[in-house]
């Protein structure tokens, strides 16, 4: 083949294409994507919460810490089954630590009844923890939230168990577009999620224990 300057510009192209090709998929490998999964009563509201967390890749409501399989909306009462989010992180963006200082600071870690208008076993707040590194670290996060508090915190630490994927209509539904009846009329479900979770008093609790260091509440 004749080489000329159009064929050496042209393989040098696709040499610089082909490197940062190269480079690209370097740089998305080196991404340390890691996983937490949290119960906080209403899990419309912690994914809402922890979506808004810079360096959370996404927030799936869902279920775990019971022994039936397959938890539905429906039947999760009385299966021993949390409300939960599996938060998805990048944690050379946010440390699992810090995303652990925003949740217990988030919840009411003082009631082991359920979380403010929901009670119930279903809406119990719980870390769950996947290694004993989790749990070292999720042990020492408790252990600043309380002294930071000046009360004592039932939030319990437990071993991680399957965590099944909430209903479809559950994921994002503080961004639905979708219209439901709620006891104020009829709401897209991004009003309703909104009339709910002031109708809750979630924010206004958060707020009296945790003042100006509740990091999802606007002050």
């Amino acid at each position: 083949m004749k080489f000329t300057i159009q064929t050496a510009k042209t393989s040098a192209l696709a040499l610089l294409i082909a490197a940062g090709a190269m480079l690209q998929g370097t740089t998305a490998q080196a991404r340390d994507i890691q996983t937490m999964v949290v119960a906080g009563g209403c899990f419309w509201c912690v994914e809402s919460d922890f979506e808004r967390v810079n360096g959370v890749v996404e927030a799936v409501s869902g279920y775990t810490g019971g022994a039936t399989q397959n938890p539905t909306y429906k039947t999760i009462k009385g299966s021993g089954h949390y409300e939960a989010v599996e938060i998805t992180y990048d944690a050379d963006v946010v440390s699992y630590a810090s995303l652990l200082n925003m949740f217990f600071r988030s919840v009411d870690v003082t009631d082991a009844g359920g979380q403010f208008c929901d009670r119930g076993d279903v809406y119990r707040t719980a870390v769950f923890v996947s290694n004993t590194e989790q749990e070292a670290v999720a042990r020492a996060e408790l252990a600043s939230a309380q002294a930071a508090l000046g009360q004592q915190i039932v939030t319990p630490i437990l071993p991680a168990a399957q965590f099944y994927n909430a209903e479809d209509y559950h994921q994002d539904y503080y961004l639905g577009t979708n219209r439901v009846i709620t006891r104020g009329g009829v709401k897209t479900q991004a009003e309703a999620y909104k009339f709910y979770r002031e109708g809750c008093g979630r924010d206004a609790r958060v707020s009296q224990l945790w003042g100006a260091n509740a990091p999802f509440v606007n002050h």
